[in-house]
């Protein structure tokens, strides 16, 4: 029985293909065996086009995709607007993008440079020891060749002076970022610093000074003044000096400091610059925002890493008030737990726990990162820098000195203080005359009388002084007199002045009896 019905399956089975078989032959009618011949060859040629150009499609993509899998594209942007692009693995720590860096820009070390990267308009700089996949988040994995990740080649560590930095690559990277700084500087109180800044980014620039370009400029002078606009102040004064003292004022004392630095190298104008970019009060700092409390919106604290320590400011109607300066020696611990980030300061300032709160626990983390290495790399250049300080006593220095003031605001305050004076001095004159009065005229008619006698004085040829009194009176006249010194010889004899002596005695009986003053 069962193998019956197996013989009938297999007979209803090919019943069904035949009657397929002829509904397929009365749709398609018959063709000749060469038409279909030519058919099959036709068919065959473009079936193997077909799938040699899917093979070559499938050859190209995919390398593509296991490159996109494997690799990704970085481009790391310079401080002075240069850009370098680095392929390297999806596994690559931040490491390897400072091996490409350093390989492209021909250097060994960075030094006081490092890898940053721009998370919610901070930088933040990366541990090279970790993989790129946790600075960029999630999109790392999503990325491609065609668009690039950005990192920042920034200054992480500043110094005292230029000549802790060994490369001269280095050096010009570093005096690239300081010279952005300067521009966007808010410290208004140090203007005269701005001026010697811009002297010596000209210097570094552009050289030494033309003699022509300093000569004075005619009013009708165009091409003169066209010499002498040979810079933009924009590219060397922050805004809010441009608009405080204006383009022309900057314009014609900025050539006149200039001109001072004559002789200067370009290294040594650099080295100048970085020296006294010091100087600034928010110059040489790398600047954290934080909030006082959890939950609030705006960033009101800056906290600013520095070489000696850290300093923090509260923004008040958009301007830094400063708070604390903590050096290194009196910071006890640095602890974040989260958004938290706390400073604890050792027992003899007496200050209270400073707490603060940072976006999120990457920014903590990342923070407390850069200021333990600003602490160990001020340790390990120490002793250098106090090296190069002694060095630089023991040479000897010239020393020069140039002055620029604003004539105009300086010609009113002496036209001020010229008025107030005169009015004073012509007060001070009448009170004099007015008192004096009395008494020239009481001496002008003894004046009259003597006027023949101190003429024929004056026209005696001999070098020496004459005593004119008699020699037993003058003894009289000093104790009457204190303040008379006695130290010449008489040189006349006392009969010819004996009328005079006694003249001269009631004179002064009468004035002191009238309590008149010797003098």
């Amino acid at each position: 029985m069962i193998r019956r019905a197996s013989l009938d399956n297999q007979s209803n089975t090919a019943a069904g293909l035949a009657h397929q078989f002829s509904a397929q032959q009365a749709e398609d009618p018959p063709r000749s065996f060469k038409e279909e011949g030519c058919l099959v060859v036709v068919n065959l040629r473009e079936d193997g086009r077909r799938r040699r150009i899917n093979e070559a499609q499938r050859q190209t993509e995919a390398p593509l995709t296991m490159r996109t899998r494997q690799s990704r594209q970085v481009c790391v942007l310079l401080p002075n607007k240069e850009h370098l692009d680095c392929t390297i693995r999806v596994t690559a720590r931040g490491r390897e993008v400072l091996k490409s860096v350093l390989k492209q820009l021909g250097v060994s070390e960075l030094q006081v440079l490092g890898l940053a990267v721009l998370r919610d308009n901070e930088y933040l700089f990366i541990d090279l020891d970790q993989k790129l996949s946790k600075c960029f988040g999630k999109t790392w994995n999503q990325g491609s060749l065609m668009v690039p990740f950005i990192l920042f080649l920034r200054v992480q560590y500043y110094v005292e002076n230029g000549l802790l930095i060994f490369s001269s690559k280095v050096q010009q990277l570093y005096y690239a970022e300081l010279r952005q700084k300067v521009l966007g500087s808010q410290s208004r109180l140090q203007e005269a610093l701005f001026f010697q800044l811009a002297a010596s980014a000209l210097q570094s620039d552009l050289g030494d000074l033309e003699q022509r370009e300093d000569e004075d400029v005619e009013e009708g002078d165009d091409d003169g003044r066209q010499r002498k606009c040979y810079f933009l102040p924009e590219d060397y004064f922050p805004s809010w000096l441009i608009k405080r003292r204006g383009r022309d004022f900057l314009l014609q004392h900025g050539p006149v400091l200039h001109m001072e630095l004559r002789g200067l190298s370009h290294r040594q104008a650099i080295l100048q610059f970085i020296k006294e970019a010091n100087g600034l009060r928010d110059g040489a700092v790398t600047f954290y925002r934080m909030r006082q409390e959890k939950k609030q919106l705006r960033s009101p604290v800056h906290l600013g890493v520095e070489l000696r320590g850290v300093q923090i400011y509260e923004e008040v109607e958009g301007k830094l008030c400063l708070l604390y300066v903590l050096f290194w020696t009196d910071i006890d611990r640095l602890t974040f737990q989260g958004c938290r980030f706390e400073i604890s300061a050792v027992g003899s300032l007496c200050l209270p726990k400073l707490v603060y709160y940072t976006p999120s626990a990457f920014h903590s983390k990342h923070i407390l990162k850069h200021l333990s290495d600003s602490h160990s790399f001020h340790i390990s250049t120490r002793d250098a820098l106090s090296y190069i300080q002694l060095e630089n006593k023991q040479a000897c220095e010239l020393y020069k000195e140039a002055y620029i003031c604003d004539t105009a605001r300086l010609a009113k305050r002496l036209q001020c203080n010229n008025s107030f004076t005169s009015c004073l001095t012509g007060c001070s004159f009448a009170a004099v005359t007015a008192a004096a009065r009395s008494s020239q005229e009481e001496e002008e008619e003894k004046e009259e009388e003597e006027v023949s006698y101190i003429e024929f004085e004056m026209c005696v040829d001999d070098p020496e002084e004459l005593i004119v009194d008699d020699p037993a009176e003058v003894l009289w006249l000093a104790e009457l007199h204190p303040c008379v010194s006695i130290s010449a010889p008489s040189l006349l004899p006392s009969p010819h002045w004996a009328a005079v002596t006694m003249e001269v005695k009631q004179v002064l009986r009468r004035r002191a009896d009238e309590g008149v003053s010797v003098d």
